[in-house]
């Protein structure tokens, strides 16, 4: 497949599912502070258990950097329950917030005042933040055109025969950075559009592919 048909097709693929969808207003989060804790806490988990930790940490008054510092870590880890993993969750939290701290005082608009490569690589070196994690919180929270993979695009981009090149994160997440145009708004929009067919059609077990709006492009049909 040619560098000009792939980016035909990652482009189709958009516009398909797009079509079928709508705009999908993602990410949930009230702040962009919020967006990074649940961009963490979601990590192995559903995002309905993500929604009950960060209601616990609203209620307890401690969804500020400041406050996730000061809270001793049990305690925290306690609140975050539901998460799952709470315990290991609550060690990355606050090694984000202290990393914050000294990183931009806080001040997430400072922050995100760096080059997007250069912030990726910094957040990368944060205990807990892996690459994924770090793309949502460069694309949900810093509004910065860094294309977020996970196992539903994963997924999608295998059945459609794409071939991104590779097996890495890395691979995937070129395949559509060098064959878009450098958007965070299209980003949010595509990824989200990803997640929702994965959830709903492209399912990984019994998939609807009569149904399914890429059934015209996709290999695996």
């Amino acid at each position: 497949m040619s560098a000009g048909q792939i980016k035909s097709i990652v482009m189709d693929v958009y516009e398909r599912l797009y079509s079928a969808y709508g705009s999908q207003h993602w990410w949930p989060g009230d702040t962009p502070f919020e967006v990074i804790i649940g961009a963490i806490l979601t990590q192995s988990t559903a995002w309905t258990n993500v929604e009950k930790a960060i209601a616990n940490l609203k209620s307890a008054g401690i969804l500020s950097a400041p406050a996730l510092r000061e809270i001793p870590e049990p305690d925290l880890a306690a609140l975050i329950r539901p998460s799952g993993y709470f315990n290991v969750k609550a060690r990355k939290l606050k090694a984000f917030v202290e990393w914050l701290g000294q990183r931009s005082n806080d001040d997430l608009e400072i922050l995100f005042t760096a080059r997007t490569a250069a912030l990726r690589e910094e957040l990368l070196g944060v205990y807990g933040i892996g690459e994924e994690t770090a793309d949502s919180i460069l694309l949900y929270a810093g509004n910065k055109p860094s294309f977020v993979i996970d196992a539903y695009t994963r997924r999608i981009v295998d059945r459609l025969g794409i071939e991104p090149g590779g097996p890495a994160y890395s691979d995937y997440r070129h395949l559509f950075m060098d064959n878009l145009p450098a958007d965070a708004a299209l980003y949010n929009e595509y990824h989200a559009l990803l997640v929702r067919h994965g959830k709903d059609v492209c399912r990984k077990t019994r998939p609807l592919c009569k149904t399914c709006c890429l059934e015209r492009i996709c290999r695996s049909r």
